[in-house]
């Protein structure tokens, strides 16, 4: 009898050691098509617009000449790619503007108020709609005799009327106007989620001790939220460099309206510099990756206290 529990021990040894065996596999299984899918479509995308931007290369030969860091400096020196980045200073500036919209709103809605749900929908809706549709919505609205221009006629204002997206010192402000209305709803729901993960037991005591709603704001919302907003003002300045679909559809980057992606789109395409173009998106890809940078070390990740 001892003599076969010792022959069947083994053989239950191994039969358990296969099923964990295919358990320790199984998760490798699972990670391996999106593994794929991400090295497929992001690192090797990557890697070749890196080899691409030390080459000069029109898209359509098949032989590349090495051109070094010529692309880089070019970036850094013409003064026609420099300007682009000054032109994102509009969206930055606007960008201020939206997050202090969507705080201010955020934290009126996170208090009881009439019809608080509706104007939770009105101010995320925005965020829901195509970047396409907004631009021609807002074309319509900014093109002469247009939405905007007729509704300052019925108000007596009409000559104050202007060329929005024609004249190079409004078309920039118009832009980025359009910008804030289509990204404040964004801010906004990540600033009332932030809001509401608050205890209410936090509120009540403030309440007690009478606390009003500046208080409540200033020594509870805000050092609450406080790594939402750090974390809008970083998503701020890398978005300001990468806005694309408003410029483009609106404007097509006319009248000192194009963008860093709209100048290398059209680098790329339209001039068909396809090594300088890549060195321009891979400036930008290294902005963004300094940025997150900042945004770690300056965030880390650890639990915020409310004092």
């Amino acid at each position: 009898m001892s003599a076969q529990l010792t022959a069947v021990r083994p053989a239950v040894q191994a039969g358990r050691a296969r099923p964990g065996t295919k358990i320790f596999r199984t998760p490798g299984l699972y990670v391996l098509p999106a593994l794929i899918l991400l090295i497929t479509f992001t690192y090797v995308p990557v890697g070749n617009m890196l080899w691409y931007s030390f080459h000069k290369w029109d898209g359509l030969d098949p032989t590349m000449d090495p051109a070094g860091f010529d692309n880089y400096a070019r970036v850094f020196t013409d003064d026609q790619y420099r300007r682009v980045f000054l032109i994102g200073l509009y969206y930055f500036a606007a960008s201020f503007a939206q997050i202090a919209i969507a705080l201010y709103f955020a934290v009126v809605l996170s208090f009881n108020v009439r019809f608080r749900n509706l104007f939770k929908g009105i101010l995320f809706f925005p965020y829901l709609l195509n970047g396409v549709a907004v631009g021609f919505v807002f074309l319509y609205l900014f093109q002469p005799e247009g939405t905007l221009d007729t509704l300052m006629g019925m108000l007596g204002l009409g000559e104050h009327t202007r060329l929005w997206l024609g004249d190079p010192d409004l078309a920039n402000i118009s832009l980025a106007g359009t910008s804030v209305w289509r990204f404040t709803g964004l801010n906004f729901v990540l600033f009332l989620g932030a809001i509401q993960s608050i205890p209410g037991e936090i509120y009540e005591a403030a309440e007690i001790d009478g606390a009003n709603r500046w208080h409540q704001f200033r020594h509870i919302i805000a050092p609450g939220i406080r790594r939402i907003i750090s974390l809008s003002f970083i998503l701020a300045i890398s978005g300001s460099l990468s806005v694309f679909e408003i410029p483009f559809i609106m404007t097509g980057g006319a009248n000192g309206t194009r963008t860093f992606v709209v100048q290398a789109y059209q680098t790329a395409f339209q001039f068909r510099q396809i090594g300088l173009a890549s060195a321009m998106a891979v400036v930008l890809l290294l902005i963004v990756l300094l940025l997150t940078w900042i945004q770690r070390r300056v965030l880390p990740d650890e639990e915020v206290t409310l004092s």
